[in-house]
């Protein structure tokens, strides 16, 4: 099985800033989040991770060994990045959402990122068959789980606009035979149990 986590919250998260290529660490309720994921997923085989340090921070709480893919890093969101979400001319949303293949200036397309993610994802797949059933924590970004879905889906680029991706989500991906299939998405649960114990 594949269990896929998206990040603790950082600085940037909570601004509502476009964060892709630059690298802050978790603030504090993002470690939090951190470790309210790593006692929900337990043990596990393996945990591979974005190289960014939000995620690597991450993933520490889940595993002393945590091996790193470059393909699994956040799409680059070239002049856009730092920018806030809502300050995003709706020009820019509107021709972004119409294309997979439009490129933000300096950055990376929807469908570019759904190739590496996408090859990303076989080859562990392919591992977790010859392995015999492995459980693999991927820890990534926002936009590389809903290329992931899209993969274990079949389907193309634009299902990430169809998408919530909360953050600190867990999403589970059966790995059966050597095929994809999307078990649950979007887990928050542990969020809560974790904002009830602190009050």
């Amino acid at each position: 099985m594949l269990v896929i986590v998206r990040h603790g919250r950082t600085a940037a998260n909570a601004a509502g800033e476009l964060l892709g290529r630059r690298d802050p660490a978790l603030d504090e309720v993002g470690r939090v989040q951190a470790a309210a994921i790593a006692r929900s997923i337990g043990p596990v085989d393996r945990v591979v991770s974005s190289p960014l340090r939000r995620c690597t921070e991450t993933a520490s709480t889940i595993s002393d060994d945590v091996q790193l893919d470059d393909r699994l890093i956040e799409l680059d969101y070239g002049d856009l990045e730092g920018v806030a979400v809502a300050d995003v001319p709706m020009s820019t949303w509107k021709q972004w959402r119409a294309d997979p293949s439009w490129i933000p200036a300096g950055g990376e397309s929807l469908s570019e990122l759904s190739a590496r993610v996408s090859a990303a994802f076989d080859d562990l797949v392919a591992e977790i068959f010859r392995g015999g059933d492995l459980t693999v924590v991927v820890v990534t970004h926002v936009s590389p789980i809903k290329a992931a879905v899209g993969w274990a889906l079949n389907v193309g680029p634009e299902i990430s606009w169809r998408c919530r991706v909360d953050q600190a989500s867990i999403h589970r991906i059966g790995t059966s035979r050597g095929t994809p299939s999307l078990l649950s998405f979007n887990e928050t649960h542990h969020l809560i149990e974790q904002d009830s114990a602190v009050g």
